[in-house]
């Protein structure tokens, strides 16, 4: 779901609704089970509902992102008193200071739901969210995945939309063997102003599946496409798109966010790069492709671990241990943040093998597959990043680096 911003109880439900619901029906024919979102629905009632997931109508798998923000941040006090509320933006090539609170505000809180073994709403706003390497996290609001309406296809009750008010718990667990469902992800390459990007999509942060839909004007009236009728979607302007059925058959479409500059983003979830958030002015064209299944099963997603690593400061100096990333990431399932071109990726930490400062506005990273990506505009690769905490893993002093005092961070 998008980070910023908050959608109101009733807004998720009609966004849920207009996914298309149920999602597990509809002409696709047989897919694979293992990546959809599946788990239980303890309500405030007693009842129990078990079975695929779909979150506030956006989020139906396990690569999918789960947003809030983290209300303890237990190293922030390592940063010097100088440096805590005096932070620096760019903004069209003029840099701009301005007060900033962590300690106050928290930070931003990312994980894949696949490394989450429990949700538990704790009233108002708050949420613990207890990962698979049991790690528990106290969030506060931050985003619409909290407080967003629960989809359940329990197959003993039918389709079950829970309000989030309701909810006591969500246990999350693997889809069973013998679940067929009929609806298809998406799939697709999509190609951008930097490059073609291959993977599953999200269309307009929403459409997913191949009976969601995408809506727009045309000029026999309004139309609304199933997603797995569409061999391809071509930007034919800020104000519109052309869109090219499997059939054939083409229209020019426009007057929505699903077909102009107001997309709220398309996402693709590139095992290259993790996931990867395309805006409007990089998107050319994207072409649907079948048969790619629905991603990773539950299982596949390891216990996060302590980040371990060497540590590099401008001096020379190696420092071994325990890292904590810009005195907040701290395990293997968290994420790094950083755009390029306008194109904004996530990073799991469990694919960095090394970061390095190159200038104040960005970092260079080197991935496990050799991949290099020079990334800015995030607080994890420039100089607003809070600097890197090493704990040595055999005792002794921790020691605490600036990022301004860092040539590289090296993960093991």
């Amino acid at each position: 779901m998008r980070r910023p911003g908050k959608l109101s109880l009733i807004t998720t439900t009609i966004l849920f609704l207009a996914a298309g619901g149920p999602w597990l029906a509809g002409s696709a024919g047989a897919a694979e089970a293992d990546g959809f979102l599946y788990g239980t629905v303890l309500t405030e009632g007693g009842r129990r509902y078990t079975g695929v997931l779909r979150w506030g109508g956006e989020e139906a798998f396990w690569d999918d992102l789960f947003n809030g923000t983290k209300s303890k941040l237990p190293y922030i006090d390592r940063l010097p008193e100088d440096k805590r509320k005096r932070r620096e933006i760019k903004v069209f090539g003029l840099r701009i200071s301005y007060d900033w609170d962590e300690e106050a505000t928290g930070r931003q809180f990312e994980a894949r739901f696949g490394d989450i073994q429990e949700i538990r709403p704790t009233g108002g706003e708050k949420v613990d969210v207890k990962m698979k390497s049991g790690t528990v996290y106290r969030l506060d609001d931050g985003s619409n995945d909290i407080g967003a309406t629960i989809g359940v296809q329990d197959p003993d009750v039918g389709d079950v939309e829970i309000e989030w008010k309701r909810i006591e718990r969500i246990e999350f667990a693997g889809a069973p063997a013998s679940l067929k469902p009929e609806a298809q992800r998406l799939y697709g390459e999509v190609t951008t102003e930097n490059g073609v990007f291959r993977g599953f999509v999200q269309w307009d942060s929403q459409e997913c599946l191949t009976t969601d839909k995408l809506d727009g004007d045309s000029e026999d009236g309004k139309l609304s496409l199933e997603m797995g009728r569409i061999r391809s979607i071509e930007k034919k302007s800020r104000r519109g798109s052309t869109i090219e059925l499997k059939d054939g058959r083409k229209f020019d479409l426009r007057g929505t966010n699903d077909v102009d500059s107001s997309i709220r983003g398309i996402l693709v979830e590139d095992e290259r790069y993790g996931r990867v958030e395309i805006p409007w002015d990089s998107f050319d064209r994207v072409d649907f492709r079948t048969g790619q299944g629905s991603g990773r099963p539950y299982a596949a997603y390891k216990p996060g671990v302590a980040l371990r690593g060497t540590v590099t400061d401008r001096e020379g100096k190696l420092w071994k241990g325990h890292l904590i990333f810009d005195l907040d990431e701290s395990e293997s399932w968290e994420m790094l943040n950083g755009e390029h071109d306008g194109i904004e990726y996530d990073l799991p930490m469990e694919m960095v093998r090394s970061i390095a400062p190159r200038d104040q506005d960005t970092s260079t990273i080197v991935l496990r597959e050799s991949r290099e990506l020079r990334l800015g505009n995030s607080q994890d690769v420039t100089e607003a990043n809070a600097g890197v905490l090493v704990i040595p893993a055999g005792g002794g002093s921790e020691r605490y680096i600036p990022w301004d005092e860092v040539r590289q961070v090296e993960f093991q």
